[in-house]
């Protein structure tokens, strides 16, 4: 994720326990603790300059993350990092960038087990409102392939349209949960040189096999839209590491 392109949660003033619950992510990031064990209410109240109240709220946060556990006789561990929430927000912009890459090439993986599904469950049940909304954006994507920034967010509404039109709560929220990184892989793609208008072709493409009420189209559709997506974010990355071998 671009630093300074962040979500709007990241804009906000920081309280101090978030300030300080950021902090110790990157320290566990990093490894720099020993043995599994976070710091304590008391540690973190000692070494931050801290009231109890505030380190108390650190730790809080780190237990929504899921980065940390209080244990019995209020011991704090680190919980492995596989399990940690990256659906998060917060945690997405507290962690290094090449962890941000890879977490960007897993939500590909999930959008194209997903999403070619969720569009033709779409063409089989989609209303005449939906139908209108989708050609409203696709109206409005057209007329701002100047304007990255404004463009994401009506292809963010796009794909949740088609979403919301296969009707499946689950699924809808997996897909809504994974808008924060879904943003930032749309910056990434939105980079490429003429990414905008090819984008706006597929989403196109996907549009009228709706239209045509048609599964397979609408499926075959949406897996070529994420197939051009993949081949952004996989050259993305192999530019981010060579400018890392370079430095």
């Amino acid at each position: 994720m671009q630093r300074g392109q962040e979500s709007p949660d990241a804009v906000k003033v920081r309280t101090l326990p978030v300030q300080v619950a950021a902090h110790l992510t990157r320290r566990i990031v990093n490894g720099e603790l020993e043995d599994g064990r976070a710091p304590s209410e008391l540690d973190i109240s000692r070494e931050f300059g801290v009231s109890r109240v505030v380190a108390r709220e650190t730790l809080k946060i780190l237990a929504s993350l899921d980065i940390v556990e209080v244990a019995q006789g209020r011991r704090v561990v680190v919980r492995p990092p596989a399990e940690w929430d990256y659906l998060s927000p917060l945690l997405v912009e507290w962690l290094p960038e090449e962890i941000v890459g890879e977490l960007l090439q897993e939500l590909d993986q999930m959008r194209v087990l997903l999403e070619p599904e969720l569009a033709a469950m779409a063409a089989a049940a989609v209303t005449d409102e939906t139908l209108d909304r989708l050609r409203d954006a696709l109206d409005r994507m057209a007329a701002l392939e100047g304007d990255p920034n404004a463009y994401l967010e009506v292809d963010h509404d796009f794909h949740m349209e088609i979403c919301r039109a296969a009707d499946n709560r689950i699924l809808d929220r997996i897909m809504y949960s994974a808008r924060w990184l879904g943003t930032a892989s749309r910056r990434i793609t939105n980079e490429a040189p003429s990414a905008l208008s090819k984008a706006t072709g597929d989403h196109t493409e996907i549009y009228e096999a709706l239209v045509a009420r048609d599964p397979a189209a609408a499926r075959a559709a949406m897996r070529k839209h994420l197939a051009n997506n993949s081949t952004l974010l996989a050259e993305k990355e192999q530019r981010t590491k060579r400018s890392g071998r370079g430095s």
